[in-house]
């Protein structure tokens, strides 16, 4: 094969960390592979990108683009995939790569494989597996097309560490626009600020269910201050108005696998599995002695959690 191309994900100049999950899966492939850089502050963020093995990290400066608008950048990196020769795309099954990935596809006549959690290769033949109905159920797939388009789920790869060298910097010219281009504006960014580590990249996740109510910040806040963790909620939490949506872990939420999830007062249903159970070490805190939680947790507590996380809190204070 002819090697790989993965398309780093951008936010205010910043590679952001899903990347490496594509550059890991690229690595897994044991081909070439090169990575390009999209968007207002390419130039910098592609410096980030050169200790990670890659042949050549190319760069396209927009300037004009301070936020991907994916039907202006799919026909530049559809060329870069052209001029490349490259065999496969690698994106990460983030909102930006879920978006550019088809594109990409439609653009280049390529099989698409979406949000896959493993590969498989025997010989020239290579299977990608992705999860059906909230991760009850797997499916193999093959693509039968010369090019692969490929989204990559980035709590299954771990992020690749650098490992060494300077890849090469090119700069690409940008193409100009097609006409999907001209029905898409880009209006303005809400992000909601919080001292606290971004849910996809937290090392620690401490999530409350809706069992909480009104004391949802009262009890969890103390506990993530403590561990320096990310605040994660169920969707029944944030559907009663509980927690925010954007705290939202699960199958119509976010997807996380830090190394600790702490489940406060959360059941386990099948939707909110599917968006943590990939996470290394998970605690379950619940008075319920058979909610579904405590079947994948590694460590559970039956207890009240209205008294067992301060008290939690405590001894971990006094370890300190």
């Amino acid at each position: 094969m002819a090697g790989t191309l993965v398309i780093a994900e951008l936010f205010e100049t910043k590679v952001k960390k899903t990347t490496y999950s594509a550059i890991a899966f690229a690595k897994a492939l044991s081909s070439p592979f090169s990575i390009l850089v999209l968007g207002a502050g390419a130039g910098g963020a592609a410096k980030e990108l050169t200790s990670y093995g890659a042949q050549k990290v190319l760069a396209c400066e927009t300037p004009d683009l301070k936020h991907a608008v994916c039907e202006r950048i799919a026909p530049t990196a559809a060329k870069a995939v052209k001029d490349g020769g490259y065999d496969t795309i690698a994106l990460t099954a983030s909102a930006f790569g879920k978006d550019l990935a088809p594109r990409l596809a439609a653009k280049l006549g390529a099989g698409y494989a979406p949000d896959i959690n493993t590969v498989k290769i025997d010989g020239s033949t290579r299977r990608y597996r992705r999860p059906m109905y909230a991760g009850n159920a797997f499916g193999w797939l093959e693509i039968t097309t010369p090019v692969h388009v490929v989204s990559v789920r980035q709590t299954e790869f771990s992020p690749a560490q650098p490992s060494g060298g300077a890849s090469p910097i090119e700069n690409l010219a940008r193409v100009a626009d097609d006409a999907a281009a001209g029905n898409v504006e880009f209006l303005k960014l809400e992000v909601g600020k919080s001292e606290r580590p971004d849910l996809g990249e937290a090392r620690v996740v401490v999530s409350g269910g809706r069992s909480l109510k009104e004391q949802f910040k009262q009890v969890l806040e103390p506990l993530a201050d403590t561990l320096g963790a990310a605040v994660g909620a169920s969707r029944a939490a944030c559907d009663a108005g509980y927690a925010p949506h954007e705290l939202q872990i699960g199958q119509t939420g976010r997807t996380v696998a830090p190394q600790l999830y702490v489940a406060v007062g959360i059941s386990g249903a099948i939707q909110h599995i599917a968006g943590m159970k990939a996470s290394k070490v998970i605690v379950a805190i619940n008075k319920d002695p058979d909610a579904p939680i405590f079947q994948i947790a590694d460590y559970g507590l039956v207890a009240d959690l209205f008294v067992a996380v301060p008290d939690l809190v405590g001894e971990l204070k006094a370890q300190m």
